[in-house]
């Protein structure tokens, strides 16, 4: 059962519809899968890291993205939402996050770092679903963010986190970028989680290889294409399969089923899984810093998203 409201005389547009699922909080199947898709965007960093070996990273972006829309642009159903809403999303969910996130990288900002930063979309979805959206968030939604967020300050702190302002404003960007995402998926709330993945896809692959020949040079580009290895093969193939198509079709459905306030505490994991799988992958062992961060950001999504016992049910279908 759905019911709109209006808000201050606002159109409607712009406001929520209040559904049952919504009302009760997320399920445990609806939990399990967003820390499924911690799992996968964790795991992420070290295939990206590994693919970034062979291929420039607007490059890498612009392979990904390709692959996440093609062939499946043939076969998965347009999204019903607007067309200008799928751009916007793409635009910022997609390419804004993950371009503003690189070219951070390649002006100096250290790859741990700037995995915490990105984090900052948590804040900044908060705040704006509150103002655009009118979703606020209960006072144990706010504080379970706080918690988390100071999580990530132990954990950037245990890395002597400093960097330039440059790179950390751009950083900052990208986080704000993937915020805006969030909320236009929400807004879309009546379009399928993946069909908005795959037709957003096709708003990247152009930009980010345009990008690419301005920061990388086609010289790069070319040997890279040339030189293509089976490991940056199977980086793209698994950031578009898995942390794309199965892991934003995922985060899509549950920010259209759920408030944002609800969905995005879960990506206070991502920095803690991805610490953990570059340790057991990679051999980068976490400093006692990141332990104890990690033990704080993972508090932070139990006070933000544990309910009293008995408090769970099962949503109707919808």
């Amino acid at each position: 059962m759905q019911q709109r409201y209006r808000v201050g005389g606002r159109s409607p547009r712009w406001c929520c519809r209040v559904t049952d699922c919504e009302a009760r909080g997320m399920t445990r199947r609806h939990s399990l899968l967003a820390l499924l898709v911690v799992l996968l965007w964790g795991l992420n960093f070290v295939v990206i890291d590994v693919g970034l070996a062979d291929v420039p990273p607007l490059l890498f972006l612009a392979l990904r993205f390709a692959a996440v829309a093609v062939p499946a642009v043939f076969f998965v159903k347009r999204p019903e939402a607007p067309w200008r809403t799928v751009a916007m999303i793409g635009a910022f969910m997609s390419f804004g996050q993950f371009a503003l996130l690189y070219l951070a990288l390649a002006l100096g900002m250290p790859a741990g770092l700037a995995s915490l930063v990105v984090q900052a979309q948590i804040v900044f979805t908060v705040l704006i679903a509150a103002v655009v959206l009118r979703e606020r968030p209960s006072p144990r939604q706010l504080a379970g963010v706080g918690v988390g967020v100071a999580g990530l300050v132990v954990v950037a702190l245990s890395h002597g986190a400093v960097a330039p302002w440059l790179p950390f404003v751009v950083c900052l960007g990208g986080a704000l970028s993937w915020a805006i995402g969030n909320v236009l998926t929400r807004r879309a709330k009546g379009a399928s989680g993946l069909s908005l993945v795959v037709w957003s896809a096709l708003v990247v692959p152009v930009p980010a290889l345009l990008l690419s020949l301005v920061v990388d040079g086609g010289p790069a580009i070319a040997s890279a294409l040339q030189g293509l290895s089976l490991m940056a093969v199977l980086s793209t193939l698994y950031t578009a399969v898995f942390a794309s198509l199965i892991g934003y079709g995922i985060w899509n459905s549950l920010l259209a089923r759920y408030p944002a306030a609800s969905v995005v505490p879960f990506t206070l994991l991502v920095p803690v899984v991805g610490v953990l799988s570059a340790w057991l992958l990679l051999g980068e062992a976490p400093s006692l810093g990141e332990l104890i961060g990690g033990a704080v950001m993972v508090a932070g999504l139990a006070v933000a998203t544990v309910r009293r016992r008995g408090a769970v049910r099962e949503a109707a279908p919808a």
